[in-house]
């Protein structure tokens, strides 16, 4: 597991987080978006333990989503390639991962977006689960993605821990007490 160096870590509040550009790749520009949502999952008490850059390539990204998931960390988010571009390819490697889809974290981001801009419609990210993995599409600009994260990131810890079996507890307010 990717967490073997910090023990005190939970595996539960691990995360990667992966950039799909060709641009990035290539090293014709910076990695703003990756390194926003990074930034973002520390201040909400994630480790982020891997970060990976890959192309717009279908297959590639595929593979590294399911490099990451089966390497237990209990969250990859993805930014980039969720766009209608031709080489905007990211919702379908996630599909191509994921073994059941998440579909009302994809909705809650973009209904949060349409506040700051109706383009927000236009992102075709996904969300979805390989084993105890939750793998999360977020657009390529750096505040598109921190925005679209942000929508979410409160729902995040209780996702996880029931990802990972831990179906006891519920948020306050919000099941048996």
């Amino acid at each position: 597991m990717a967490t073997g160096d910090d023990p005190v870590l939970d595996r539960r509040r691990t995360a990667a987080v992966v950039t799909a550009s060709d641009g990035v790749a290539s090293g014709h520009r910076e990695d703003g978006s990756g390194a926003a949502v990074a930034a973002l999952l520390e201040q909400h008490g994630f480790g982020v333990v891997a970060r990976r850059v890959v192309p717009d390539e279908r297959a590639g990204i595929a593979t590294v989503l399911r490099e990451l998931a089966d390497d237990d960390l209990a969250l990859v988010a993805i930014t980039g390639g969720t766009g209608f571009g031709p080489r905007d390819v990211t919702p379908e490697a996630t599909r191509d991962a994921i073994e059941r889809e998440a579909p009302g974290l994809a909705e809650a981001m973009r209904a949060s977006g349409r506040a700051a801009t109706p383009m927000a419609d236009l992102s075709r990210g996904v969300c979805g689960i390989r084993g105890r993995t939750l793998i999360v599409d977020l657009p390529g600009s750096p505040r598109g993605a921190v925005e679209s994260l942000a929508a979410v990131i409160e729902l995040l810890p209780h996702a996880l821990d029931l990802l990972a079996g831990d179906t006891r507890h519920h948020p306050p307010g919000h099941g048996p007490d």
